[in-house]
């Protein structure tokens, strides 16, 4: 029998263009407490971490229960954001992403995974908008986790599944993606569509389209169907 093998994706900037509801939770956020936004290059170059970590990346120094406040204002919006508006517009799942998931699952020997910055709740009601339930045995999130690039959320995919490290792989658009895999021992792929510079990354491989997925993978911790020796 073959081993098993995971593919653990992250979703902001990697599965789904998030980025309109990420910047208008922000500046509710950071509206609520009277406080400047930064632009939106620095406010997408954090999108991945956990939202403590973000704020104080974002504004270093900030009081820990004006900090908290945000954190809570932020999460409510985004949630707001998601009753009132069309996910599929605000929030889409990038070309070909849908189908790349899809193929994946359709091998028995391949598991489907996710280690996400977001919250359990911002998690769940992305995977409902957009029909993907069932498709992930695995999400870690970071409500349960320290912030990416520690490996925690990584180590649990692992653990959940009880598949190797070298069996695994780390499909992310940000630095802390690939940090995180590299920190777990496990292969990282880049996505170039995402929300940091594709020369950033430092993957073991790289893809500018989801039709390109399914080879790296293959290349990095070989076919489902093979047999190891």
């Amino acid at each position: 029998m073959p081993e098993l093998r995971l593919v653990i994706f992250d979703v902001d900037g990697t599965l789904v263009d998030s980025q309109a509801d990420i910047l208008a939770a922000m500046a509710a956020a950071y509206a609520a407490e009277g406080i400047t936004l930064p632009d939106r290059a620095a406010v997408l170059s954090i999108v991945g971490l956990s939202l403590p970590v973000a704020m104080e990346s974002l504004s270093p120094g900030l009081d820990p229960a004006r900090r908290a406040r945000m954190v809570e204002t932020y999460k409510d919006a985004y949630v707001a954001l998601r009753e009132k508006a069309r996910l599929h517009e605000t929030s889409p799942l990038y070309p070909g992403a849908r189908a790349a998931l899809d193929r994946l699952q359709a091998d028995p020997f391949t598991l489907l995974g996710v280690a996400t910055g977001k919250s359990r709740r911002g998690l769940d009601k992305l995977i409902e908008g957009h029909g993907l339930e069932g498709l992930f045995v695995t999400t870690q999130v970071s409500d349960h986790h320290p912030s990416k690039p520690h490996p925690a959320m990584l180590l649990a995919c692992l653990s959940e599944t009880g598949v190797a490290a070298d069996r695994a792989v780390m499909v992310g658009d940000t630095r802390f993606d690939m940090d995180m895999a590299r920190a777990a021992g496990v292969r990282g792929i880049g996505v170039d569509w995402g929300y940091h510079a594709a020369d950033t990354l430092t993957a073991d491989a790289m893809i500018g389209d989801f039709s390109e997925l399914d080879a790296a993978v293959d290349g990095l911790i070989g076919q489902a169907t093979e047999q190891d020796a």
